[in-house]
């Protein structure tokens, strides 16, 4: 198959197919935090992050969730619809943890009584700041149809996800998402792993994702790895 590269991200590669309707991504072993000022580069992790994100994204598909995944490729890479990304994050937390902790001046690990849903408007050079469903009509980033949508699917992402990881002995504590639109409307795209995800196992409280790296704690492959290995 020949590929021409679309774009290169922190940690994935983006490239145009010979059908006009899919994308390739290949995940990248570089690590990246607090908007790239902290890089790395871990071998092994894009292979684990392709192989986390697939199963999560065909558990989505058999619940309901429509997403740009068509299928894993092999290690590294990953067949997907073409879709415009929304330049909006969507973060959905469950308990008290990261950037949230520091804002309010809470602990981190306060369970929340419903999840609460955040926007951030997806731009590199602002360092992704938060908005309002205000700002979004005023960036014209997706029409409040859309926007709707988007955080109807975020929150059937998590009802899904929660209980998922919950049966593997891991408490989803907050993550982020991506939208698209495909040829077939709003999708979820981007990757759903350790990355973007916060997972704390259920009975020790280790945590299973990218704050090891984010906090010099070591061990990262290790975590992704018994993530993999509950999945």
């Amino acid at each position: 198959m020949t590929m021409e590269l679309l774009y290169e991200g922190k940690a994935k590669k983006v490239f145009k197919t010979n059908n006009p309707e899919e994308y390739m991504i290949e995940y990248k072993d570089d690590a990246t935090a607090f908007n790239g000022v902290k890089k790395s580069e871990i071998a092994g992790k894009g292979v684990l992050n392709n192989k986390i994100s697939s199963v999560i994204f065909e558990l989505l598909e058999k619940n309901g969730v429509e997403t740009h995944y068509i299928k894993q490729v092999s290690e590294r890479e990953m067949l997907v619809k073409k879709v415009e990304i929304v330049a909006l994050e969507v973060i959905i937390r469950n308990t008290i943890a990261g950037s949230l902790s520091k804002r309010l001046g809470i602990e981190e690990g306060l369970k929340l009584e419903k999840p609460l849903l955040e926007l951030c408007y997806k731009n590199d050079d602002l360092g992704d700041p938060f908005i309002t469903e205000d700002h979004v009509e005023i960036l014209d980033l997706v029409d409040t149809e859309g926007l709707d949508k988007i955080k109807s699917m975020a929150l059937k992402v998590n009802e899904v996800l929660k209980g998922y990881f919950l049966d593997k002995g891991i408490n989803l504590v907050d993550f982020k998402l991506e939208f698209g639109y495909s040829k077939d409307g709003i999708v979820l795209a981007d990757e759903i792993s350790p990355d973007t995800c916060r997972l704390w196992d259920v009975n020790t409280g280790e945590k299973l994702d990218k704050d090891r790296f984010r906090r010099d704690m070591g061990g990262l492959i290790e975590a992704y790895e018994n993530v993999v290995g509950r999945l």
